[in-house]
């Protein structure tokens, strides 16, 4: 399994199709709210065939029998991750395994990992927005105490917090981090950001990576010299 997933952030079908055109062999990619949104389940189904690997990034955060439903209908779509929101709590997290279950094909249910704090959220965020108290760290480690307690495979972090959570559970509990930027790339609306070599250096298991890969002038080289980074 590669370590390296592009987030397809694009807004239309053309869009994702010529983009994937550009890469000889599959890859991993991330479908998140805006392509679903605009393009539907479709896109997910299409890209699939296609042989690329998919983490479905939906982020689902409801009532636990909510949640339940809506997994064990993605279960039935073939991803290979899906993910929630943390902040819905235990019984939310086990409820969507249980959904997961109950709609995995042959057997074989997606992944499923929880969001802990958006990498768009600061410190101050957290604290005087949202009225969390403590460090992005604790709370980050919290969370995925929780997320192993429910039965999740691991969860979405920040690279600075990574080396934290596999201490507090363990080296087989995934950590897959966003705000992956090359040195010389923007950081955008992320806070928490860094290098694919530092994202190895901090034992992260899978990195997404979006811009600077989409917005590269050879996506394909670039995306295969960052997955190199992380060998």
């Amino acid at each position: 399994m590669n370590k390296t997933i592009v987030a397809l952030d694009f807004s239309t079908r053309e869009q994702v199709l010529d983009f994937l055109k550009g890469f000889d062999e599959p890859i991993y990619v991330k479908i998140g709210m805006e392509l679903t949104y605009g393009c539907g389940l479709d896109i997910v189904r299409e890209v699939k065939e296609m042989g690329h690997h998919i983490f479905l990034d939906l982020k689902l955060h409801d009532i636990p029998n909510t949640v339940k439903g809506g997994m064990k209908n993605l279960a039935k779509l073939g991803v290979d991750i899906v993910n929630l929101h943390c902040a819905g709590g235990i019984e939310m997290m086990k409820a969507a395994m249980e959904g997961l279950n109950e709609g995995a094909q042959d057997g074989k249910r997606p992944l499923c990992i929880g969001v802990t704090i958006l990498t768009s959220t600061s410190q101050e965020i957290m604290n005087n927005e949202l009225g969390i108290p403590g460090t992005v760290l604790e709370r980050v480690v919290q969370y995925a105490k929780n997320a192993k307690e429910a039965g999740l495979d691991g969860v979405v972090c920040s690279v600075h917090e990574a080396k934290a959570i596999h201490e507090a559970c363990g080296n087989d509990f995934l950590t897959v981090t966003p705000g992956i930027r090359l040195a010389d790339n923007s950081s955008d609306d992320q806070k928490r950001v860094a290098t694919p070599a530092y994202a190895k250096e901090q034992g992260c298991d899978h990195i997404v990576v979006g811009r600077s890969i989409t917005k590269s002038e050879n996506p394909q080289q670039t995306y295969w010299d960052i997955e190199a980074m992380m060998r």
